[in-house]
């Protein structure tokens, strides 16, 4: 039988939005809600792919615009597409590279057309279309593929982030056109900033335009959070439920557990890698610095909840010593705990949504935590 994409809504928590299911993917099926480690440039820092998959693991991202410019999407197709160039052989997703490109400040020159901007590895000047963001996608070759669209930086006024959720829109309709294979999940992203009638065109007019999956873009850009969290609102009330919500950038767990309240499925996050590279651990009891002093002799596990290979085999004391040696075995150890960290929430959210006691279970997590950040 040929494999098809699309998902499976399995329950609804009977007090929220929050909801359980499959992502069915042509590498392989994935439970919903989720949390995906982000692979950048095809690879998650310091993690082999057999690391990744045995935290749980079952999306991973890349990112368009850092493998355009190394090693370049045409070595990328030949070597087969990412999962071959990568070797991993779960589903993957490739973002647009639209917020690498509008974060170029004073570098990139936007119009209808696309957007212009300066090539530091080579020196050339570049140009990012819908049709040619498509074209790189294409040859990258991941599951889920975004859409090229500009985001929008906070706060912006209603004039200006009209005029960029329209041009978005009409970009989302000439990539939509653009794309060919029938083995890739194209998204729609949804604009509109914090402007509720803004989103609500963005959500009306992507569903009209019935793309296989939507993202929710614009968030997590230093809007306070109940400012997110409307956002998520103002576009999910518009998106059909028989497709996946995609939550872009959101990688704590009060952001997390606050998406799938409102019917999120899918998360992404540089954060936890990241914190772990500079020592920063997710744990039960709220957020670790292993750099402190009062963890060079403390020889109980980092995590007594946690079954990560990290937990179950090494002390805070020894987490101390590699990262005040500056050894990577640690940035090794602490990012295999925080991603499982994380996909441990989303396991257990799954669990309590299926039980009709996620909200029960969400302000038992963040009690917990501790860290007003959630993490």
């Amino acid at each position: 039988m040929e494999k098809k994409f699309g998902i499976e809504i399995e329950h609804v928590d009977a007090h929220s939005r929050a909801r359980v299911g499959i992502l069915h993917t042509w590498h392989g099926d994935v439970p919903l809600p989720m949390f995906m480690p982000v692979g950048t440039l095809a690879t998650v820092k310091c993690l082999s792919p057999e690391e990744i998959k045995a935290i749980g693991s079952g999306v991973i991202l890349a990112n368009t615009y850092h493998l355009h410019l190394r090693p370049g999407e045409d070595i990328v197709a030949k070597a087969g597409g990412v999962h071959s160039f990568m070797n991993y052989d779960g589903p993957m997703l490739t973002d647009s590279g639209g917020f690498q490109v509008f974060s170029l400040s004073g570098k990139r020159t936007l119009s209808e057309e696309g957007v212009r901007f300066h090539n530091d590895f080579n020196g050339n000047e570049e140009l990012f279309t819908p049709e040619s963001v498509i074209e790189i996608e294409e040859k990258i070759g991941a599951d889920i593929i975004m859409s090229f669209d500009e985001c929008i930086p906070y706060p912006a006024s209603y004039e200006y982030v009209k005029n960029s959720t329209l041009r978005t829109l009409r970009w989302a309709k000439r990539g939509l056109e653009a794309h060919k294979r029938k083995d890739q999940a194209l998204f729609g992203i949804v604009q509109g900033g914090a402007f509720k009638d803004l989103r609500e065109l963005a959500a009306k007019t992507l569903a009209n335009m019935d793309f296989p999956g939507y993202s929710i873009g614009g968030t997590s850009i230093g809007e306070p959070k109940e400012v997110c969290f409307q956002m998520v609102e103002d576009a999910i009330s518009y998106l059909p439920n028989n497709k996946p919500r995609y939550l872009m950038g959101v990688g704590s767990i009060d952001y997390i557990l606050g998406g799938i309240e409102r019917g999120v499925d899918m998360f992404d996050c540089v954060l936890p890698t990241r914190l772990a590279r500079h020592g920063t651990l997710m744990t039960s009891e709220g957020r670790i610095n292993i750099h402190k002093a009062a963890y060079k002799d403390d020889f109980s596990p980092l995590d007594p909840e946690c079954d990560c290979y990290t937990c179950t085999h090494f002390t805070k004391a020894y987490l101390h010593h590699l990262h005040m040696c500056g050894e990577e075995l640690g940035k090794r150890l602490n990012s295999l705990h925080n991603l499982r960290f994380l996909i441990r929430l989303v396991e257990g959210a799954r669990k309590a949504i299926r039980e009709d006691r996620f909200l029960e279970y969400k302000e038992e997590c963040l009690r917990k935590y501790k860290d007003p950040r959630g993490f």
